[in-house]
């Protein structure tokens, strides 16, 4: 009997789940913002709200709460180990802004972060213009990393004469005298910070960012100079930060360890030289669990958030107090662990390529003997002798093809062959399964029964990790985990690219190439892909031109209920056809031209005319994804 347990063992929601999300007795998948079991959204529900709004999908959920949920968890996590291990300073979270720029989940950010005095991180101008608007709370910091041209280092300058407290880190030797010469310029005194270039480095799919080949930071020679160069400008009490980054989603926590061992010993040695280092900046990489796992595979982390601060806090103070400095200000960048479950993207799937299992074959008595003996095997396959029947079918395949391409059948028959064959597929797998037959020639005729479930959405520009690296996301059915998946599938979007297509999926002990999924039936099926919030929003791809995806933003109050607190419309035909730099007005004109041509040469009529011009602007208009 399949129970709700099931389904949330099957899908791993709890592993990777993180309290936010589970599954009802309704069998829908429930998200839980704020961690408590009194405030709960049927995800169901709000997708039934939605589609009789007349939204399309898909849609893009945003749950503000996980966010403020997550800052609060990291700041909570710091605290208990400064108080555990007697550290005598204190903790500041920074939201790297390149992780996700968008406006509303960055509003969101600063509004729960300000009472834990929470910065920003930019890395180009853009971004820094973007977090010039804004109001980050006193003490908050705004760090500006990357590479720099003067009209950056004006820019963040300036931004220090409105009372901003804006950092600028040296991630590149030759950015020193530049920006030392502009701040004299402007006589601005800036709070000025150094990225040093580590030998350690982090784990995962991103440990060649960090290290000795990493493209920022400075070497120890450089880093001396600098201080040097700094001194010459007088400004040597400016220099307040050491910073580093070793690499994003580090999947293994002895290497944070070693990593904050080495740039503790370095801001120790900078210190005993009299300089007024203030902060210590140990840069992302809090990795996330996202197939529940807990181990250091490139799709888990085997830590948790409160052993990252152990770590992080302890081989700090331990190393500060060898060299008898006092504890710095321990800033962080953890943006993916901030922002990763606040976004889940729903897919409506439009049905499945399943082949021609259900075709009913009927012999008329005159087949070729192959079709003969492929239909004898069919019915006579059972679970004794399915291992032997398989192996002959797979001899009669090749036949088939062999004949037919000599010439010696048609068309019709070749048909039939292969309809007996898949159907006789079909059934030894069955047997398979029921004899717990897990040898590689079943478990790749699992693969190939499978089937392409066609989502309404695209890989490309909505899960592009997926595609560009083999990033895991987790994928649950928004309803009906009350029943057994009898189905195993793949995801295939709509965009006319064979990479769009999500074949990899997050397992206990494996990475699972097939997903169990239900039987499709008259109702409507959804899907939802969880923990996206991190950069998926920021490096989608307009391929084949779908744009971004509606979005609705939800939260529940402290009654239960859940409320949309907003919805922001996804691009349409017209907003991606100017991405591309197509003039819409150039685009009517030229089109009502061709229409009006139809009419004087074609003898198209005036009322068909005006339907068309009119279908035209109409679809222009409209949502880029399926009208289902």
């Amino acid at each position: 009997m399949w129970k709700i347990e099931d389904a949330i063992e099957l899908y791993g929601i709890e592993r990777w789940g993180s309290g936010y999300f589970s599954v009802n007795r309704n069998g829908n998948l429930i998200v839980k913002p704020t961690k408590n079991d009194a405030q709960v959204i049927d995800l169901k529900n709000v997708v039934d709200s939605l589609v009789s709004k007349k939204i399309n999908y898909p849609i893009l959920f945003r749950f503000p709460q996980i966010l403020e949920s997550q800052i609060k968890t990291l700041n909570s996590a710091f605290s208990n180990s400064i108080l555990e291990y007697k550290y005598n300073n204190t903790y500041q979270g920074i939201f790297p802004m390149k992780v996700n720029q968008r406006k509303e989940v960055i509003e969101e950010i600063v509004k729960s972060g300000k009472k834990y005095n929470m910065g920003l991180e930019v890395g180009t101008k853009a971004e820094l213009l973007a977090a010039l608007s804004f109001d980050l709370s006193n003490d908050a910091l705004l760090i500006c990393n990357g590479f720099k041209d003067d009209e950056y280092l004006h820019l963040a300058l300036n931004a220090i004469k409105l009372s901003n407290k804006v950092v600028i880190i040296i991630d590149e030797f030759s950015e020193t005298k530049r920006l030392l010469e502009i701040a004299k310029q402007l006589n601005v005194k800036p709070i000025i910070g150094i990225r040093a270039k580590l030998y350690s480095r982090g784990s995962g799919k991103w440990a060649e960012s960090g290290g000795e080949s990493s493209k920022f930071g400075l070497s120890t020679t450089e880093i001396l100079e600098c201080v040097k160069i700094i001194s010459e400008y007088n400004m040597i009490d400016q220099l307040q930060v050491l910073h580093f980054h070793i690499g994003s989603q580090i999947t293994e926590i002895r290497r944070i360890q070693k990593a904050v061992k080495e740039a503790a010993r370095v801001y120790a040695k900078i210190k005993l030289k009299h300089i007024n280092i203030k902060y210590f900046n140990i840069g992302g990489g809090l990795g996330i669990d996202y197939d529940g796992s807990k181990t250091s595979s490139d799709a888990s982390a085997n830590y948790t958030i409160q052993e990252y601060a152990n770590n992080v806090v302890y081989s700090l103070k331990e190393v500060c107090d060898e060299e008898n400095v006092t504890h710095p200000i321990i800033l962080s960048e953890s943006g993916r662990a901030i922002s990763a479950y606040h976004s889940v993207l729903v897919i409506n799937i439009k049905g499945n390529k399943n082949g021609d299992l259900n075709k009913r074959v009927e012999l008329r008595g005159n087949e070729p003997h192959i079709i003969t003996e492929l239909y004898d095997a069919f019915k006579e396959i059972n679970i004794k002798n399915y291992v032997e029947f398989y192996h002959d079918a797979l001899l009669h395949r090749e036949e088939l093809l062999s004949l037919f391409n000599l010439g010696e059948i048609e068309l019709e028959e070749k048909s039939m062959g292969e309809i007996l064959f898949w159907q006789l597929c079909e059934k030894a797998i069955g047997f398979a399964k029921e004899t717990e037959n897990k040898s590689d020639d079943f478990d790749d005729l699992n693969k190939l029964l499978s089937k392409k479930y066609i989502g309404n959405f695209s890989v490309f520009q909505s899960v592009p990790d997926f595609w560009a690296i083999k990033q895991l996301f987790p994928v649950v059915p928004v309803s009906r985990n009350n029943e057994k998946p009898t189905e195993y599938g793949t995801i295939v979007d709509i965009t006319c690219d064979s990479d769009g297509e999500i074949d990899k999926f997050v397992d206990l002990k494996d990475v699972k190439e097939i997903l169990e999924l239900h039987e499709l039936n008259n109702g409507s099926y959804y899907l939802a892909v969880l923990l996206i919030g991190a950069y998926q929003d920021t490096i989608g791809d307009y391929h084949n031109l779908f744009g971004s995806a509606n979005e609705a933003h939800i939260i529940v109050d402290e009654s239960g209920g859940w409320h949309i607190k907003q919805i922001v419309n996804g691009d349409r035909n017209c907003d991606v056809l100017g991405y591309v730099k197509y003039n819409n007005s150039y685009l009517l004109s030229a089109f009502e031209s061709e229409v009006n041509q139809a009419v004087k040469e074609c003898g198209l009529s005036k009322s068909d005319a005006e339907d068309i011009m009119n279908n035209y602007k109409n679809v222009m208009n409209r949502y880029t994804y399926l009208d289902i």
